[in-house]
């Protein structure tokens, strides 16, 4: 069995668990970690790299894991975890996971109670059975409880992005509003726009610490507010309703800066700068950047060395600013160290959007309606893009509807008198057999067309490639729409070779979405790198059903940051006229 880049993944991810549980070394735990997330992040598949012999180019990637890896390729498993979990119950990794436990006492449970289900935990917890433990008591044992329960709260581990960022900003809403603060924002995973999100990371600034218990006791009392998990002067943590841990810190404005990147960097990339600081005679944590001696100890006595801002830290390490969206070990600190960084796309660069549906389809409003609502946003162009006639479920358009919804769009678009043009399209299914829903002597007549996967996502990966390509292939259809198919965070992307996709798609100027929906967030960013890579268009698309939908935006657009998106590479960006000049060379 050829295991996918996801089973290998989790494979180095539960031997860093078992690891952890045993107590070996922090590095050699963090290695796998480290791998696990690179190639979570992989926009090709592992089997391909590994036949150009070049694992060891992935981020934290060496001889050894790459060894490790090609066993996984050639055998299906991995000899060390086949042993590690015949030392340790995978079990027991679950319940390390339960909020407030750890592997430290998730041991204490399996070695004292043999304990090695979550289910087995509860039950011990609710007979008493953990409060004699050593370390424990009945408030620790209740502590069990209410994780166990927050567990089964939150069904899965991470939330999408387009859940924890709502929540963030409406606790900084009431955090900012405060005569304390002066200034709060996200940090952590939230910031660096990652899809799936762990928990949330908030932080405030103030003149002076003796503010911070006021600002805590509003934090841990918000009604959203399930439970305190621990509440200090300057680090108080909760769950909120719905599952999600929050942690907040205060700290002084003389401070900002440093905290602000600390909290913000992944843990790869807080090593490196680190690890730049070091080389520079400081040490680099969320309070300042310190004077070491020779051997990397503090000089308590010397002067350290405050930031306010982001800026500064980055200019003390010799690197230009690094975007959050960016800071995940992936070639940003090089860049940043020679000072090429690109110019990342921003909200503001986008002037239209190529994918919405109205009433004619599954959409909530009209087409007048979404066209206006589109202006107010600052769009400059649309296109109305509902869906095709084999998409019953979502009313799909017949031949006959989707003509007659032509003469509509062209008559809106008249009366909006330029004020934004509306142009014509389909979001066109791309059937189970490969074929597309419409012939091409309408497709012809359509001003843009989108092709997309909405049905028979799980064939085979030949398969789910052929059907992707026909519509690449296909000189009428302008745009592949969410072409992974995903959902966030329950349904896994199609099982489709990228790499034949991306090379069909360079070939034939086709552009491919990343789709702004939160829900979706596909093409996810490590696909959009590798498309600008190869010279491949984008275009950012809210796939709006409803008005409100249409400032789903943002989300695509620090997915496309997370790619290294700049504005001339999205279709979306360009004016009116270039837009306009490339639909009609397709067409052609």
């Amino acid at each position: 069995m050829t295991l996918s880049n996801r089973q290998i993944a989790d494979i180095f991810d539960t031997v860093a668990d078992i690891l952890q549980l045993k107590g070996e070394i922090i590095h050699r735990v963090l290695s796998y970690r480290r791998a696990a997330e690179s190639i979570r992040e992989l926009p090709r598949d592992l089997s391909a790299i590994a036949a150009e012999d070049k694992l060891t180019e992935i981020p934290g990637i060496g001889d050894t894991l790459g060894d490790k890896i090609k066993e996984m390729l050639t055998t299906g498993k991995l000899g060390l975890y086949e042993r590690l979990i015949t030392e340790i119950p995978v079990g027991v990794v679950e319940i390390m996971r339960i909020n407030g436990v750890g592997p430290k006492k998730a041991q204490l449970f399996w070695k004292e109670l043999n304990i090695t289900t979550v289910q087995g935990l509860e039950q011990a917890a609710r007979a008493g059975k953990l409060r004699d433990l050593s370390g424990m008591g009945v408030k620790s044992e209740q502590k069990v409880i209410e994780g166990i329960e927050a567990l089964s709260r939150r069904q899965v581990e991470r939330v999408p992005l387009g859940t924890a960022l709502p929540a963030a900003e409406s606790i900084l809403g009431v955090l900012r509003a405060l005569p304390q603060c002066l200034q709060a924002t996200v940090a952590g995973s939230v910031r660096r726009a990652r899809p799936t999100i762990g928990d949330i990371d908030l932080l405030v600034a103030v003149r002076e610490m003796s503010d911070s218990p006021a600002i805590m006791q509003i934090f841990v009392t918000l009604p959203n507010v399930a439970r305190i998990l621990g509440q200090g002067d300057t680090k108080s943590s909760v769950e909120l309703l719905n599952g999600l841990q929050v942690d907040l810190r205060v700290l002084p404005q003389e401070r900002w800066g440093t905290a602000l990147q600390y909290f913000t960097g992944s843990q790869a990339h807080n090593i490196k700068t680190r690890e730049i600081a070091l080389a520079k005679g400081f040490s680099l944590n969320e309070h300042a950047l310190s004077p070491v001696d020779s051997n990397g100890t503090i000089l308590e006595d010397a002067p350290k060395l405050l930031c306010e801002t982001e800026e500064q830290v980055y200019h003390h390490l010799g690197l230009q600013w690094i975007p959050p969206e960016l800071r995940e070990d992936s070639g940003e600190i090089e860049r940043a160290r020679d000072q090429t960084l690109p110019r990342l796309i921003t909200l503001d660069d986008i002037h239209a959007d190529l994918h919405m549906h109205t009433t004619w389809s599954d959409g909530k409003h009209t087409i007048r309606e979404m066209a206006e609502a589109a202006r107010e946003r600052g769009r400059k162009f649309i296109v109305i893009t509902d869906h095709s006639r084999s998409l019953g479920v979502a009313n799909g358009l017949s031949i006959e509807r989707l003509l007659e919804q032509q003469n509509e769009v062209r008559r809106v678009d008249q009366a909006l008198n330029g004020s934004i043009r509306v142009f014509h399209g389909t979001e066109m299914d791309i059937n189970a057999d490969g074929s597309l829903d419409y012939p091409d002597e309408i497709l012809v007549q359509l001003d843009f067309v989108i092709a997309s996967l909405h049905m028979s996502l799980r064939q085979e990966r030949d398969q789910i490639t052929l059907r992707l390509l026909n519509a690449i292939r296909n000189p009428h259809v302008d745009l592949i729409g969410h072409p992974r198919a995903q959902m966030l965070p329950n349904r896994e992307p199609v099982d489709a070779d990228m790499d034949v996709v991306f090379t069909a798609a360079q070939q034939t100027g086709i552009a491919l979405e990343i789709n702004a929906n939160p829900a979706r967030l596909d093409l996810e960013a490590q696909y959009a790198r590798r498309a600008l890579d190869l010279g491949i268009l984008l275009a950012i698309n809210t796939d709006a059903h409803t008005i409100e939908q249409m400032d789903l935006m943002n989300y695509g657009v620090m997915t496309a940051r997370r790619g290294w998106v700049t504005p001339d590479h999205v279709l979306n960006t360009w004016s009116l006229e270039r837009f306009t000049t490339w639909m009609t060379q397709r067409g052609q």
